[in-house]
C-alpha cells in the first residue's frame, strides 16, 4: 500500500484530531499530496492539498479555517490537523499523492475513519 493513513478516531463536536499518512516507496516532498473524505452515502470529496514546495495550501470552504494540511519532509509524514470538529466532518479520510489543486491523484491510501458525534 503506498500510502498508510492514521489518526482517526470517535471524537465530540467541538474536539480535535490529527491525522497522518505516511508514504512508502516516495517522498512527500516529491508530489503534490492531498486530503480527501468520503461521508456516508455521499461522493469522496476534496478536504485539503498542499504543493510539492509545501508553501502552498489549498481548503474546500467546508474545513477553512479549522483544518490544517501539513507535511514533514524529515518524517516523510502528512498531517491533517483537525480542530473544532462538527458532525458533518464524519467520514473517512484518504490521503492522496500526485494530484492538483482541485483534482486527485491516482494514489490513494485505504483511508482512516473519523466520528464525530456526542
Amino acid at each position: 500500500v503506498p500510502l498508510v493513513e492514521s489518526g482517526g478516531g470517535f471524537v465530540q463536536p467541538g474536539g480535535s484530531l490529527r491525522l497522518t499518512c505516511a508514504p512508502s516507496g516516495f517522498s512527500v516532498s516529491w508530489l503534490y499530496m492531498g486530503w480527501y473524505r468520503e461521508a456516508p452515502g455521499k461522493a469522496r470529496e476534496l478536504v485539503a492539498t498542499i504543493t510539492t514546495s509545501g508553501d502552498i495550501t489549498n481548503y474546500s470552504d467546508h474545513v477553512k479555517g479549522r483544518f490544517t494540511i501539513s507535511r514533514d519532509g524529515f518524517r516523510n509524514e502528512l498531517y491533517l490537523q483537525m480542530n473544532n470538529l462538527k458532525p458533518e466532518d464524519t467520514g473517512v479520510y484518504f490521503c492522496n499523492a500526485g494530484g492538483t489543486a482541485s483534482d486527485p491523484g491516482q494514489t490513494w491510501g485505504r483511508g482512516t475513519q473519523v466520528t464525530v458525534s456526542s
